[in-house]
């Protein structure tokens, strides 16, 4: 199973052991930043929290491997997704950043038609199961 994991933040993914996994984490910036082209720092925050957790899944035996990808997690995901067959889709974040998020894997699952699910810090998974057509 190939898992695509999109790291809103440093949260590690349950459930995910038996999978070939790649994490994307987008480099997060607000919109004043974004506009002016101001995407170093995110960078570098989403470098810093892709290698946490890639590295914590590698701990665990995962094999995992990791890219930083566009401010926008949809767009993040779109480019993902055309060298990595994932078979679903987890957003992981914590409460703090978790605003939204509901409706970034409701729109996830809608656009690329993979199951989609929710991860907090606890490490409580909330699918968002896709709907017959």
């Amino acid at each position: 199973m190939n898992v695509l994991v999109v790291a809103l933040d440093d949260v590690t993914p349950a459930d995910v052991d038996d999978a070939d996994v790649l994490v994307v984490a987008p480099a997060l910036n607000s919109w004043l930043r974004r506009w002016l082209s101001d995407e170093d720092a995110a960078r570098k925050r989403a470098e810093s929290r892709l290698a946490a957790v890639v590295e914590r899944l590698e701990f665990r035996g995962v094999h995992a491997e990791g890219r930083v990808g566009d401010a926008d997690p949809l767009l993040a995901i779109a480019d993902a997704l055309p060298t990595f067959r994932a078979d679903e889709i987890v957003i992981t974040a914590t409460a703090a950043h978790s605003s939204g998020r509901t409706e970034l894997a409701t729109r996830a699952r809608d656009q690329f038609g993979l199951p989609t699910f929710m991860q907090d810090h606890d490490n409580q998974s909330d699918a968002i199961r896709k709907e017959a057509a």
